[in-house]
């Protein structure tokens, strides 16, 4: 099995900062990519921030500035550092990894795998 597990959601002032990890672990064979979703309520889950293993990332334009994704790649680790947070920041954070796993096999399979999610508040 592969798990993600999330920390370092929480309530913070605007202006405040957090910083979001995500580790992985498991029968992982190589990544292809990890990132970071979030899902305010009633909108849609959309894409924060994204590294792909060549060291590409991509980040949702309303966050360029203010979030920072980075990767420990010896700890299967993703981090999400955001400064200068809003109140429209506020939603559930999730760690996403495009990855290959072992779990049916010897023969790496391509699978996305979720984070349980964490909130991030951004009120005063």
């Amino acid at each position: 099995q592969v798990q993600l597990v999330e920390s370092g959601g929480g309530l913070v002032q605007p202006g405040g900062s957090l910083r979001l990890s995500c580790a992985a672990s498991g029968s992982i064979f190589r990544f292809y990519a990890m990132g970071w979703y979030r899902q305010a309520p009633g909108k849609q889950r959309e894409l924060v921030a994204r590294i792909i293993s060549g060291g590409s990332i991509n980040y949702l334009d309303s966050v360029k500035g203010r979030f920072t994704i980075s990767r420990d790649n010896a700890k299967n680790t993703v981090y999400l550092q955001m400064n200068s947070l809003k109140p429209e920041d506020t939603a559930v954070y999730y760690c996403n990894a495009d990855l290959a796993d072992l779990v049916g096999g010897p023969l790496p399979r391509r699978k996305d795998y979720w984070g349980q999610g964490t909130q991030v508040t951004v009120s005063s």
